[in-house]
């Protein structure tokens, strides 16, 4: 057998972060909306539903683990939120008021289908 020239599979789509779950008055840390790219309604949403979410920061050289440079928080996709796609996510640690704006990924994994 030869080894067929293949493009690596990527295991995530990009989305970006809007900011946290909140009211008029008050505000909730603890839960995120996220814009998933390609999702555009909430029958869209039900897909991503328990999908991992990744945030990616930089850390010192060699800080993170195996000596990675980067760190990552990780998050889970709890439910939709509105009816334009954006979902609400739930993080290991509260994401940092830098982050609204920045990028995430969003894991194809673990399936549902």
């Amino acid at each position: 057998m030869t080894k067929q020239n293949t493009q690596p599979v990527r295991l995530y789509l990009p989305g970006a972060i809007l900011g946290y779950k909140r009211g008029l008055r008050n505000q909730y840390n603890h839960t995120s909306l996220i814009k998933i790219k390609g999702c555009d309604s909430k029958e869209d949403a039900q897909f991503y539903l328990g999908k991992r979410i990744a945030y990616i920061t930089k850390g010192s050289s060699g800080s993170g683990k195996n000596g990675s440079k980067f760190r990552v928080n990780w998050g889970k996709v709890c439910r939709s939120h509105g009816s334009n796609g954006v979902v609400k996510c739930k993080f290991s640690r509260d994401l940092p008021p830098q982050s609204i704006g920045g990028r995430v990924r969003v894991m194809l994994y673990p399936s549902s289908i």
